[in-house]
C-alpha cells in the first residue's frame, strides 16, 4: 500500500514539475473518448483545441501518434489559424507515429498503419498507409492475408510467456529474436 501512495505522489508532483498533460486534463478540457479504449504512452493530443476531438469505443492509438485538429500555417496568410474536429468512430486502430490531420473522420473498423500522415478521411473497413495515406485495402482483405500468414506451417506463433507481462526470459528473448530473422511471427 505504501508503495501505492508512494507511485501516487510521485507521479503527481512530476505532472506539476514537468507541466505534464494527462488524459484527464484533455477530457476535462472536452475531448471525448469513448469505452475501451487504449491509448499507448507519448500520444499527443491538440491540447490547444482538444475539444474537437472525437475518440469512439474500442479505439487503440500506438505511441507518439499525434491528433492535431489546427493548422497554424494558415495564421501568417491571412491572419486565421484554420481549425476543425478530428472523428475517430469505433474500432479502430492507429498505429505508432501516425499523424491524423484536421478535418478528418476515420470510419469504423479501420487500421490506419504506423508513420502514416492522414489529411482526408477514411471510409470504414479500410487499411491505409503511407503519406499522405492511401487505402491500400480493405479489412476483409487485410484479415484474410494475416490469417494466411498465421495458418502456415512456418509461422512461428507464441504464448503469452513470449511477453514482458508473461515474464519472458532472456533465454526465449534470444530464441524469439533469432526464429524471427527477416520472418514474421504472431504472439498472443
Amino acid at each position: 500500500m505504501l508503495k501505492i501512495i508512494k507511485n501516487y505522489f510521485r507521479a503527481r508532483f512530476k505532472k506539476i514539475l514537468l507541466e505534464e498533460i494527462w488524459l484527464e486534463d484533455l477530457v476535462r478540457t472536452g475531448m471525448r473518448i469513448g469505452d475501451n479504449c487504449s491509448i499507448q504512452p507519448g500520444v499527443i493530443f491538440d491540447y490547444s483545441h482538444c475539444w474537437l476531438i472525437r475518440i469512439g469505443d474500442n479505439v487503440t492509438i500506438a505511441p507518439e501518434a499525434y491528433l492535431l485538429a489546427h493548422d497554424a500555417s494558415t495564421k501568417m496568410l491571412n491572419g486565421w489559424m484554420k481549425i476543425s474536429s478530428i472523428n475517430i468512430e469505433d474500432n479502430v486502430f492507429i498505429g505508432a507515429r501516425a499523424l491524423i490531420m484536421p478535418g478528418v473522420t476515420i470510419g469504423k473498423n479501420t487500421i490506419v498503419a504506423a508513420g502514416s500522415i492522414v489529411t482526408k478521411s477514411i471510409p470504414e473497413n479500410s487499411v491505409v498507409a503511407g503519406n499522405p495515406a492511401r487505402i491500400i485495402s480493405t479489412l476483409e482483405e487485410y484479415k484474410v492475408k494475416i490469417n494466411k500468414q498465421f495458418n502456415d506451417s512456418t509461422a512461428n506463433v507464441y504464448d503469452n510467456n513470449y511477453t514482458i507481462k508473461g515474464n519472458v526470459s532472456d533465454n526465449d528473448k534470444n530464441e524469439m529474436y533469432e526464429q524471427l530473422k527477416n520472418k514474421i511471427g504472431f504472439v498472443k
